[in-house]
C-alpha cells in the first residue's frame, strides 16, 4: 500500500490508498532555483535606499526570498529593510523572523503613496481573473469599489483559472495608478521556480512561467482527492477553493472531488458567511448591484455543484459545509477513502493532486 502525504494545515496527513485504487498523482513541474540564482534574479532591486517590503501572504517560498534579500543587505552593508504585513498575518510573520532588530509592522492603504514600497507575492491561478498576481491581490484587498466592474466582466458563471481574461484589465488599471514595485514569485511545493521584479504591470508577465510548470493535459477522472499543497492556501475555505477550480475541468460529470483543507481561520469570505447565515440569496450572485468579498467563489461553488459532488476534510462545522454549502464533510482522509470505495466500488481508481495551488488540469 503506497503512503501518500498531503498538506493539511501546518502538517501533512497520510492518505492510505491501495495500489489498485491509485490512478495517478498529478504534480507541477519546474526546476527549483538555488539561493545564488534567486539572488541574481533580485539584483535589479535598489536596496541601498530605505526600502519597505509589503508581504502579501506567508509561505515557505516567500520566506526563502526574504531570507535571500536579508543576506544581500548584509553582504552589501545595506540598511535592513522594513517589513509591512496585513494585520491577519502579523503574528505569523513575527514568529518567522529570529532577528529582533528587523522592523515588522501593519500595512494599510494610506501607505500606498510611499514610492519605496516593494510588494512580495506568490503567483497562483484565480478563477475570476485567470491569474492571482500582485495586481489582483491589491485590487481585492484595497480596490473593493472596483471589484464590481471586474465581476461584471466575467465570462460566464464557471471558474476560468489560467486563461487571459478581460477581468484582468480592471486589476491592471487599478495598480497602474501607483508608483510601486513588486517581487512576483512562481513556485511549486518544493521551492522557488522563477522570479520577476518591477512594476506589477510587468511582473504579471510571469504568468507564462507559471503556466509552463502547472498546466497538465489529462483525461477526465471520476474521483479526485486534492490538497492545496501549502498551509497559507488552506487557512480558509475561500482560499482553498481555488485548488478545486484548478482541477474542475478534469472531473467527470457526476464524479467527486474531495478537498483537504483545514480552514483554521474559517470561511474567509464575507459572501459565503452571509449565505450560510441566511443573509444572502443565490439569486443575487449573477447580477448584483454591489460586489461582496468572495461572491465569485460562492457563485462558482453553486455552479460546480451541478456538475459533480464536492467533499471536504476540514475543521469547519457540518452546519456550514453540509447543510448550507452542500458539500460532503469527512473527519479525515481515511473516512474520505472509505466513502469513495463504498460509493463507487472497491475497484474505483482515484487521482491524487498533492499541490492543487500550483497545478492546472486541462
Amino acid at each position: 500500500m503506497p503512503e501518500i502525504w498531503l498538506s493539511y494545515g501546518p502538517t501533512d496527513v497520510v492518505l492510505d490508498v491501495k495500489a489498485e485504487n491509485l490512478e495517478k498523482q498529478l504534480v507541477p513541474g519546474g526546476v527549483n532555483l538555488s539561493d545564488s540564482e534567486i539572488a541574481t534574479k533580485l539584483e535589479s532591486l535598489d536596496m541601498s535606499k530605505p526600502t519597505e517590503f509589503v508581504i502579501m501572504e506567508h509561505s515557505k517560498t516567500i520566506q526563502k526570498v526574504i531570507s535571500v534579500l536579508l543576506d544581500i543587505c548584509t553582504k552589501k552593508s545595506f540598511p535592513k529593510p522594513k517589513f509591512l504585513v496585513d494585520k491577519s498575518n502579523l503574528h505569523s510573520l513575527k514568529n518567522i523572523f529570529s532577528d529582533p532588530t528587523i522592523s515588522i509592522s501593519e500595512f494599510n492603504a494610506s501607505q500606498f503613496s510611499n514610492a519605496n514600497l516593494i510588494f512580495i507575492g506568490e503567483m497562483e491561478f484565480d478563477a475570476l481573473f485567470g491569474y492571482n498576481n500582485i495586481s489582483t491581490k491589491l485590487l481585492r484587498r484595497f480596490g473593493k469599489d472596483n471589484m464590481l466592474e471586474a465581476y461584471e466582466k466575467r465570462e460566464g458563471n464557471l471558474p476560468l483559472p489560467g486563461y487571459e481574461l478581460k477581468t484582468m484589465d480592471v486589476a491592471k488599471k487599478f495598480t497602474d495608478g501607483f508608483e510601486i514595485s513588486a517581487i512576483e514569485i512562481v513556485a511549486n511545493q518544493t521551492g522557488v521556480v522563477d522570479i520577476a521584479t518591477g512594476h506589477p504591470s510587468s511582473t504579471s508577465l510571469l504568468s507564462t512561467s507559471l503556466s509552463s510548470i502547472a498546466i497538465q493535459q489529462t483525461e477526465k477522472h471520476r474521483v479526485g482527492i486534492v490538497s492545496t499543497g501549502k498551509e497559507s492556501s488552506n487557512e480558509t475555505l475561500s482560499r482553498s477553493l481555488s485548488s478545486i477550480w484548478n482541477c474542475s475541468n478534469a472531473i467527470k460529470e457526476e464524479g467527486l472531488v474531495i478537498l483537504l483543507a483545514e480552514c483554521k481561520h474559517g470561511l474567509g469570505s464575507e459572501a459565503i458567511q452571509q449565505y450560510v447565515e441566511g443573509r444572502m440569496s443565490l439569486d443575487r450572485l449573477k447580477n448584483p448591484s454591489k460586489y461582496i468579498e468572495g461572491m465569485d467563489d460562492l457563485l462558482f461553488l453553486t455552479e460546480m455543484h451541478k456538475k459533480f459532488g464536492i467533499g471536504i476534510v476540514s475543521i469547519l462545522p457540518h452546519l456550514f459545509t453540509k447543510d448550507k454549502l452542500g458539500m460532503i464533510p469527512f473527519s479525515g482522509a481515511k473516512q474520505a477513502i472509505d466513502y469513495v470505495l463504498k460509493t463507487y466500488g472497491d475497484r474505483q481508481k482515484v487521482v491524487i493532486v498533492p499541490d492543487g495551488s500550483h497545478v492546472l488540469l486541462r
